[in-house]
């Protein structure tokens, strides 16, 4: 309309300047876009005017005016636009219109106004990010669109187009991400369009080398994806057929290593559309090359690495390995597994022909890389399935045994393949496997290392091996990963390949990564690792010092202990490589010449002699050496001994004679020597420890006694000849001369070696050379110390000397307390005097304890002393020795409460209740790790003050409960303190009292057990143990089954909760949880292997030893005992009661979910009470067996209920007419529950030889069964098949013996089996009819004679497909050595039949029948538009859409819909559908042929002929894109990007252009930076993307619903 306007204005012979002044506008204001637009079509046609206008003057004066417009309108605002407006349509509409004037504008004015106009924009296109546009300066997006609309009037300038692409290059590396697209592709498309010949070239060459160079540089995800971004972009006319010289072309990417090396970043970046993006690069090179048929690279090639290739002799196989490569990576980007593996053999297809390929050319046309890409791909997926089946595919990859190949893959091994390891959900159970099994991928994982190492060029093997050890120390590894690796490292095959820095990595994984793993994996680890190593390291050059430091950071008390299978492989290791080591470097000599070869005795012998040089004392205060230099002394001497030991003719006796010479001669010394300095005999006596506790092979059971201590027994003899002197030192020492700081850590040394010999030489004949005299004069000597008056400024030596009498004290308390010294007189009298100190009084009129918590005093060490700088670490510490102080006065207080108990003197009627009172203090003063003693005092004291101070008891529980629970993420504390408390807390006495006393101490206890059952449910083991002290209290295991009752068992009466949570006990574990404790099975069933099995102290948390101590006691109990049998009642009507709670809750009831498995526990405890109830009591509860019966129950539960009802009948078959009752019963909601009725009859025959009258009963049952072999239900129908003949066989032997009432019925069942036989004779009725007869629970099994434990609980639920975590196998109650086994209820089932049985696949499902016939509310209205008062229709039909739709009344909206990238006339159909009945302004095809499609019709339904269709191939997307985007339209994408809007979120401008994606790749790659933005639809499923029809029709209803609501807020503003 504006263009006709303005003809006729000019043809009219205006006055121009003001026809120009009425069209401009002021500087300041911001037009609408029509006055924009009037403007531009004024200027357009005044283009012919002054192309033919014969006045000069008049040409000037309407260029004058036109430069106007570009200085005082256009850029003015423009400038505004930037400063003021956001991203919003007006904004869009009123830059491209203003664009659009300042194009029309530049083609009129002279040349030079474009240059500067472009001079004063570009250097808005480089604004950082924190620059904000000015009044002179443009926004970066406006200025790109200006830039865009000059490039065409700049063509002739070689210096501005080169500072354009300058800029735009810049833009790629430094503006924000949400930018970069919109501007950088904006100006070089633009650029490039513009160019052609030399300067396209080399504009192309420049952007190439630019991205190329960036990412070579920087090669990192970002750059990675603005790289693609920008080259995906360029890719028309950087990837068009030479029909040149290949001088004369474009540059080609493909000849480029960067360029390569950018897809294949590409292909395995984090960002889908970066994926999307190299994928279409690669595949536009392969179809460039198929079509030109060409050598590519062109030779000779440039560079030394060549990723892509390219030969038209080959061209057939290339382009179908690169078809199936391009599918394998699109599959990948559909994450689910079920989608991806049928593709996966195309992988193998890929690896085949890449090895083919290489084979057969020698130079392979295909780089071994991009295979790598494929599994980086797999290996970077969310989903763990997916990742898991990538990393099992590598792992029995066989093209790695070839050399090539396998150092090829070297680095991937050692990187992506590394880290990917490390992930703990790989090594999960495969299907099939059972608990202990070693995982899939871990297995796999050993022979590949197998493999790929072998395969390895050798020279390659230590350096690739070096980088994976490195690897395991670069990052916190998981236990399970870690434990699993190092097995695989140990199964290499020996081979010297690791040197120091070998062992140095392998340090540093012992070092760093794996301090807070399980005990038990961390040890096995460290095994495996040790074995590694010893296979692996080249001793030629590695030293002797450097192996025994190496050996230091394997720890004794989890992997290398002695006498275990790997102590013994070192020994082994060291004897055959004895000759071998490095030799060491002596005394400084760099020449050689000291060198020689170095035997391990040798080495050992130097090390003695250099450990016990020390230089004279100087006087000063010495701190105590560094234990770590004594316990790898003391290893080495320990490892050269069993080393010789096991050579032939070598005297152990001589050899250590020779070795501990210098220990031995120093301790002689250490009593009498004053002049040794305190330093040799601190080490001396370090030493000495180390050797007797490594020496010891306490927890290997396997070495037997004379042979594992052998080395021990010749060492205690030789300490033997001087434990006088050092005993002697020891008590001189600690009887007035540690005085100083440092002399608490001494003292603490001196006790251990003191404890350590007592505990050496326990043995009678040697007690009285020990302790005659010394520990009396010990405990007197402490003592007065503490009974010293206080200082008032405390010095150190008073302070020191009181904390050394303390652990003195304590030390001698705990060997009484083992009983390892004789309480003669002269110690008991001593004691007691250490009894009275500490129950003295403060006075006489109080019964405070002033000797209780008494604590140190922090000295006053003085301004000048020259050692307070030495000292002052330990001063700093000085709380913890102040606490130790606390903890030793509460081991000699709970020895001495136990022993002597409180003095008589000192009796007063409070002490107690004051002794109890401090140590509730003593709690809140102590370190978590140091309340043992406290606990162990409350356990003696509590039961004596009970029933008097009764509430002082309840906050001496509530405190230590308090401290227990917040000790529960420190593992080292929590599990001995829980212990001490629960023994302290559930003391037999106090479960005694408190059953008919105490009652709020009573309530306080039950109310703990039932927050420690809720802790067990997030800390495994917490409720084993207090059910394995329950236990052992209620029925101590000395005790017979038919002892007289006591109060003591009483007791359990009032915590029968507690008895019946352990029953049922169990949590689901969340699947980490579970792995843990699979892999710590498959490490103990490794047996003596891993060190750990032998030597650490299983605390048992295994989470179903609750339930398997509550079954042991319950197997134990006496039915004739009267309260035996109370407990056993009571405990059967509370479980009966759970199973009526589940059943009649809403929860729902899943397979192995919780309520399922507390149910199958519950009916398996009632099974194995069954023999010990009474028929009175059996008779009470048959209703409630049969109700359950009922109800709707999991197979394995049904099963269990089925037996009990079988064995019921058998043992009391008086009840045979209540079970003929249920079938009777009217249950509508569970129809199929009469199914486990007649499975009970399924065994019948085991049944009717307890009954009477059989012929009855038989009869009974027929009449029964007969009623259901025709019922509706399919299952209902099956089971009484069954039934019907197993009971008939049954009635037919009672036939051949003499009954004859049933002959009558012989003929009518006959016809019914063979009847209803028949109707099972074909399809699935068969094969359940098969099934269910061989099911185990109608063939092998034998209700009475499969009565066993093992059947129970171990055979039943693994056939009845409960998960392997619920299946309790028979040595875990033969663990429990006072299990009790007999013939009526034997622990393993005699016949083997059973446990040979896999599990069936038939189960019936208890659920009511549905209605069938299900009716709809609504039904569906159709909408006929054409009938809406049009009444002649066929007229209509001659317009062209638009005007059959503005005839009809339609109005359409400015959505334009672009489907050229679809190709299914389906969806093409529906879409323009969709598209007419929303109002749509058109729908874009790639062809108009579609409409003529009879699929197409299908969905339209004529719906083509009310909607405008436009025909835009898929090739001219671009420019139409671009075209659109100039006339102010908003580009919208339906795609998943990283940076995408949701759908709920994104308002859509009235001009959007609506792209829609391919249904299989979506939104090609090079189209995807044309977007404005991408839209995608919130999802909550698993499936990840709609069928794009879908898509399109919930974004176009969004669009029109915005629009709608809009409409109608304008017309009620209006109105």
């Amino acid at each position: 309309m504006n263009g006709v306007l303005v003809k006729a204005v000019l043809a009219s012979s205006p006055d121009y300047d003001r026809l120009f002044e009425s069209l401009s506008w002021p500087g300041e204001s911001w037009p609408r876009p029509e006055r924009v637009e009037a403007l531009t079509a004024l200027i357009e046609g005044l283009g012919p005017l002054l192309a033919d206008s014969s006045s000069a003057e008049k040409s000037r004066r309407i260029r004058d005016n036109v430069e106007s417009v570009v200085w005082i309108q256009c850029l003015p605002l423009l400038s505004r636009i930037s400063i003021e407006a956001g991203d919003g349509a007006p904004c869009r509409e009123s830059t491209a219109a203003a664009c659009r004037l300042l194009s029309a504008c530049v083609r009129l004015c002279d040349r030079a106004v474009a240059g500067r106009v472009a001079l004063s924009v570009l250097p808005a296109l480089r604004l950082s990010e924190d620059e904000l546009p000015g009044p002179e300066r443009l926004s970066v997006e406006v200025a790109s669109e200006v830039m865009a609309a000059l490039i065409p009037s700049l063509t002739d300038d070689d210096h501005l187009i080169l500072a354009t692409l300058s800029s735009a290059l810049s833009c790629i590396k430094t503006l924000p991400d949400a930018l970069v697209s919109k501007v950088t592709v904006r100006l070089l498309l633009s650029l490039l369009d513009g160019c052609s010949g030399v300067r396209l070239r080399s504009s192309l060459k420049l952007v190439l080398e630019e991205l190329c160079s960036w990412h070579c540089a920087q090669r990192t995800a970002v750059v990675t994806e603005r790289a693609l971004l920008c080259l995906t972009a360029l890719s028309d006319h950087l990837l068009l057929k030479a029909e040149l010289p290949p001088s004369s072309c474009v540059p080609d990417p493909r000849l480029s290593l960067h360029f390569w090396r950018i897809v294949q970043d590409g292909l395995t970046h984090r960002d889908s559309i970066s994926r999307k993006r190299a994928l279409y690069l690669l595949k536009r090179c392969v179809a460039l090359s198929e079509e030109e048929q060409v050598d590519c690279p062109h030779p000779p090639s440039g560079e030394g690495e060549t990723l892509f290739r390219w030969a038209p002799n080959r061209s057939e196989l290339l382009r179908e390995f690169w078809e199936d490569y391009a599918l394998v990576m699109e599959t990948l980007e559909e994450n689910q597994v079920h989608v991806v593996r049928p593709v996966l053999n195309r992988i193998d297809t890929l690896i085949q022909t890449t090895v083919n390929d290489s084979q057969a050319s020698g130079v392979g046309l295909l780089h071994p890389s991009w295979l790598l890409c494929v599994y980086q791909r797999m290996f970077h997926s969310e989903n763990k399935s997916l990742m898991r089946e990538g990393v099992c595919h590598l792992l029995e990859l066989q093209i790695l045994q070839q050399p090539a190949i396998a150092l090829t893959f070297s680095q991937f091994i050692v990187g992506p393949f590394m880290n990917v390891l490390s992930e703990t959900s790989l090594f999960q159970r495969s299907a099939g496997q059972s608990v202990g099994d070693c995982p899939e991928l871990a297995a796999k994982l050993q022979g590949f290392m197998v493999a790929f190492f072998s395969s390895l060029p050798s020279e390659h093997r230590g350096s690739v091996l070096l980088k994976m050890i490195q690897q395991l120390s670069s990052k916190y590894w998981c236990a399970v990963p870690l434990l699993f690796l190092s097995q695989a490292l140990s199964k290499l095959p020996p081979s010297p390949l690791l040197e120091i820095d070998g062992l140095t990595a392998l340090r540093e994984v012992l070092r760093c990564t794996m301090i807070t793993h399980q005990v038990m994996l961390r040890g096995a680890a460290q095994c495996f690792l040790l074995s590694s190593a010893l296979c692996l390291t080249n001793v030629r050059a590695v030293t002797l010092d450097d192996v025994f430091s190496f050996l230091m950071h394997f720890h004794v008390e989890e992997s290398l202990c002695r006498g275990t299978n790997i102590w013994n492989q070192l020994c082994v290791w060291l004897s055959d490589n004895e000759s071998s080591f490095k030799p060491r470097i002596v005394d400084g000599d760099s020449t050689g010449a000291a060198k020689k070869t170095e035997t391990v005795r040798s080495y050992v012998q130097a090390e003695i002699y250099a450990y016990h040089q020390v230089p004279a004392s100087t006087g000063q205060i010495e701190r105590l050496p560094d234990s770590k230099e004594a316990d790898r002394l003391a290893r080495a001497i320990l490892l050269c001994v069993d080393m010789e030991k096991s050579q032939c003719g070598t005297k152990i006796s001589s050899t250590l004679e020779s070795l501990l010479f210098p220990l031995m001669d120093t301790l002689s010394r250490v009593s009498t020597n004053i002049y040794m300095p305190v330093r040799k005999s601190d080490k001396s006596l370090q030493l000495l420890l180390r050797l007797l506790q490594l020496g010891e092979t306490a927890g290997c059971q396997h070495v037997g006694e004379e042979q594992g201590n052998s080395v021990m027994v010749v060492i205690k003899k030789q300490i033997f000849e001087v434990v006088d002197l050092i005993q002697e030192f020891i008590l001189r020492r600690l009887c007035g001369e540690l005085q100083e700081l440092f002399d608490v850590e001494r003292a603490e040394l001196y006790l251990a070696v003191l404890k350590q010999l007592v505990l050496m030489y326990s043995s009678p004949q040697h007690r009285s050379k020990i302790q005659q005299n010394d520990f009396p004069k010990l405990i007197k000597h402490s003592l007065s110390v503490l009974q010293e008056p206080s200082q008032q400024v405390p010095s150190v030596a008073n302070q020191v000397s009181r904390a050394v009498a303390m652990a003195s004290l304590a030390t001698v308390c705990e060997l009484l307390e083992l009983e390892v010294i004789n309480m003669q007189t002269e110690t008991c009298y001593a004691l007691k005097e250490l009894n009275e100190y500490f129950y003295s009084p403060l006075s006489q009129s109080q019964a405070l304890l002033g000797n209780f918590n008494k604590r140190l005093l922090k000295p006053h060490t003085g301004d000048c002393s020259s050692d307070r700088a030495a000292q002052g670490p330990l001063l700093q510490d000085w709380g913890c020795i102040a606490a130790k102080l606390i903890r030793d006065q509460w081991i000699c207080l709970s020895f001495l409460i136990k022993d002597l108990g409180i003095p008589e003197i000192c009796r007063a009627p409070d002490t107690l209740k004051a002794a109890l009172s401090c140590s509730v203090d003593a709690l809140a003063l102590l370190p978590s790790d140091l309340v043992l003693p406290v606990l162990t005092f409350m356990q003696a004291v509590l039961p004596q003050l009970l029933l008097e101070e009764e509430m002082l008891c309840v906050e001496a529980v509530t405190v230590s409960w308090e401290l227990v629970q917040g000790l529960s993420n420190n593992a080292n504390d929590f599990w001995p303190a829980l212990k001490g408390f629960i023994s302290m807390v559930f003391h037999h006495k106090l479960l005694e009292l408190t059953h008919t006393q105490a009652l709020t101490f009573a309530a306080t206890l039950k109310q703990t057990a039932t927050e420690l059952i809720e802790l067990s449910q997030s800390k495994s083991g917490v409720f084993g143990l207090l059910l394995q002290h329950c236990c052992q209290t209620w029925l101590p295991e000395g005790r017979g089954c038919g002892d007289q009752t006591d109060t003591v068992f009483s007791s359990v009466f009032s915590y029968i909760n507690i008895l019946t949570e352990a029953c049922v006990y169990g949590p689901v574990f969340r699947r980490d949880q579970r792995l843990i404790q699979d892999v710590q099975t498959y490490v103990e069933q490794l047996g003596e292997d891993p060190a750990g099995n032998v030597i650490v102290t299983s605390d048992d948390r295994d989470e179903q030893l609750p339930r398997i101590c509550a079954l042991t006691l319950l197997s134990r109990l006496d039915s004739s005992n009267r309260q035996h049998e109370r407990l056993i009642e009571e405990l059967v009507m509370a479980l009966l009661k759970k199973d009526n709670e589940i059943s009649k809750s809403k929860v729902r009831y899943y397979s192995n979910s919780l309520q399922h498995r507390v149910k199958n526990r519950v009916w398996q405890t009632l099974l194995l009470l069954l023999p010990k109830l009474r028929e009175e009591f059996v008779a009470s509860l048959l209703n409630h067996v049969f109700e359950a019966g009922f109800c709707s129950n999991q197979a394995s539960v049904k099963y269990l209920i089925e037996w009990m009802m079988i064995l019921i009948l058998i043992r009391y078959p008086q009840h045979i007419d209540n079970f003929w009752t249920c079938f009777s019963m009217d249950h509508e909601k569970t129809k199929t529950s009469v199914c486990t009725f007649l499975s009970v009859l399924v065994h019948l025959n085991t049944i009717m030889p307890h009954l009477k009258e059989k012929a009855v009963q038989l009869r009974k049952a027929l009449d029964i069964i007969l009623q259901y072999c025709f019922n509706h239900n399919f299952s209902v129908r099956l089971y009484a098949l069954l039934a019907l003949k197993r009971v008939w066989n049954l009635a037919e032997i009672q036939a051949e013996e003499g009954a004859d009432s049933l002959r009558e019925l012989s003929t009518v069942i006959e016809a019914c089996l063979n009847q209803a036989e028949a109707m099972q004779s074909t399809g699935n009725a068969n094969k359940n009819w098969i099934r269910i007869q061989e099911h185990f629970f109608f063939g092998a099994f034998h209700p009475v004679r499969d009565y066993s434990v093992e059947t129970i609980f171990y055979t039943f639920p693994s056939l009845s497909d409960l998960a392997d975590d619920e299946w309790i196998p028979t040595w875990k109650f033969e663990k429990l050595a006072h299990f009790p086994e007999s013939l009526r209820f034997p622990l393993k089932n005699p016949s083997p039949d059973l446990s040979q049985l896999q599990p069936g696949d038939w189960i019936q499902q208890d659920k009511g029948e549905q209605d069938k016939e299900e009716r709809w509310a609504e039904v569906q209205k159709k909408i006929t538009p054409w009938r809406l008062g049009i009444q002649e229709q066929e007229p209509e039909l001659q317009l062209v859409p638009p005007q059959r739709a503005a005839r009809l009344g339609k109005l359409h909206g400015a959505l334009l819909v672009v489907a050229s990238l679809i190709d299914k006339p389906t969806n093409l159909g529906g879409l323009c559908r969709t598209c007419e009945i929303f109002g749509a302004s058109a729908l874009v095809l790639d062809s108009l042929r579609h409409v003529s499609d009879k699929h197409f019709q299908s969905l339209s339904v004529s719906s083509e002929l009310w909607l405008p269709l436009l025909e835009v191939k898929p090739v001219e997307l671009t420019d139409f894109l671009q075209l659109k985007k100039s006339e102010g339209y908003c580009i919208v994408g339906a795609e998943q990007t990283a940076n995408s809007q949701s759908l709920q979120d994104y308002h859509f401008p009235e001009k959007t252009l609506l792209l829609l994606g391919n249904e299989r790749e979506g939104i090609p790659a090079n189209l995807l930076q044309m977007l404005d933005v991408c839209v995608e639809i919130p999802q909550q499923g698993v499936i990840r993307s709609l069928n794009v029809h879908v898509s399109a029709a919930l974004l176009i209803w969004e669009y029109t619903r915005q629009h709608l609501v809009s409409s109608s807020t304008e017309v009620s503003s209006r109105n």
